[in-house]
Formats: structure tokens, sequence, C-alpha cells
């Protein structure tokens, strides 16, 4: 059973056998350490501690990517919500880096109700994504098969070492298939992104983002 105190180091290198009580007395836990939490199969994983210089640099620049295509493309209607948890209650939850609905029917939330986007009320995201700083082996597995079983359409996991994104599409077997060109953003190249953070070696996160908005035109 883990304990809701404070998670130790452990917990942010395994996963743990854990029961759903054990995930939300540690999700609603005010004196426990800041961390995003991941629950499936009896499971937990406990990832620890507040954002690095490198996934804070590279988070903050798809934030601004994302409000330049929203700009762009106005009636795709791109909502956000980088870092929420989303629970189907009892079974899974994953706290995504990148979360992207398009469209309606965007959770929403109400006095009386949970703060975290409920699964079972609202649809799953249209695109989620993970800032690879430390987690990139977990990014690559678990994870990635945990957010198929959610119904995500498209998957990213953004290296920042090497500057790669790991693109991924859900297929018609729920499968993730890696793909090149992003179908929740419209058409856009993931290359012309790895050229973005690319960029990053000698320019601000700013004047990557402006450097993609002209790539636009």
């Amino acid at each position: 059973m883990i304990v809701a105190t404070k998670p130790n180091r452990q917990l942010q290198q395994t996963w743990q056998e854990a029961n759903w009580e054990d995930y939300e007395a540690l999700r609603d836990d005010k004196n426990s350490d800041r961390c995003k939490l991941f629950f499936e199969n009896n499971h937990l994983w406990v990832e620890m501690g507040a954002e690095g210089i490198n996934h804070s640099k590279f988070g903050d620049l798809f934030a601004f990517v994302l409000y330049i295509l929203a700009a762009k493309f106005p009636d795709r209607k791109l909502s956000t919500f980088g870092g929420c948890q989303m629970e189907k209650k009892g079974i899974r939850a994953v706290a995504p880096d990148i979360v992207v609905y398009v469209g309606e029917n965007i959770p929403t939330w109400k006095a009386g109700e949970s703060r975290f986007i409920n699964l079972d009320q609202w649809r799953s995201p249209d695109l989620v994504g993970e800032i690879a700083d430390t987690t990139l082996a977990i990014d690559l597995d678990e994870k990635k098969r945990l957010y198929a079983s959610l119904g995500i359409g498209e998957y990213w996991v953004i290296d920042v070492m090497a500057a790669r994104i790991f693109a991924f599409r859900l297929d018609e077997s729920s499968v993730y298939q890696q793909c090149e060109i992003s179908q929740v953003l419209p058409n856009l190249a993931i290359a012309l992104l790895e050229k973005t953070m690319a960029m990053l070696d000698t320019k601000t996160n700013t004047e990557a983002a402006i450097w993609f908005s002209q790539q636009l035109n």
C-alpha cells in the first residue's frame, strides 16, 4: 500500500503496487511534494518534483506553438489543459504535459465537481504529449500504451536532448503508429516542429516560436 505522505524517490523509478484509494490519497495530499501521477492495473507511477530548465523551456515553446496554431486556424477551436490529471475512476489516471482538445464538448468545471478531467463524463482529448527530459523510456513504452488504451488519437513524445519528436497516430486496431504529419493540428509537419526545437541551442523559445509562425505564412 502507498502511504499518502511525501513520496520517496523509489516511487519515481518504478511502478508500485497500489489501489485506487492509494492513488486518490496521494493526489489529494496537500502536504506531498509536487508530482504527476499515473495509474493503471493497480500500479502507480509518481513523477516527482518541479520542472527543470529544459522541461520548462521546451514546454513553454509548445504552448507558444499551440497559441500560434490556434490564431492561424481559429476554426479548429483548440483548447489546452496541459498537466491536468485525467481519470477513468478506479481504472486509469494520467497527467500529460500537453493536452489538446479540438472542437466542441471540452471539459468544464462546475462547483461541487472534481477538479480533474473525468473521462467517464468527458471525451478523451484529441492529442496529448510528454516533454521527455528524464522520462524518455517510460514515455515511449508504458505511457504510450496507457494513452492508447484511453483512445487518444495522437500522442507526441518530445525528446528534449535530441530535439526530436516521436509522433504517433492511433490506427483502427487502437495501436499507435509513428507518423510524420499531424492530423489533429492541420497537416502540421513534425519535421517543422523539430527544426523549431533545434533552434533552442542558440535562440530563446520566444524567438523560435516567432520563426515557427513565419513558416506558416
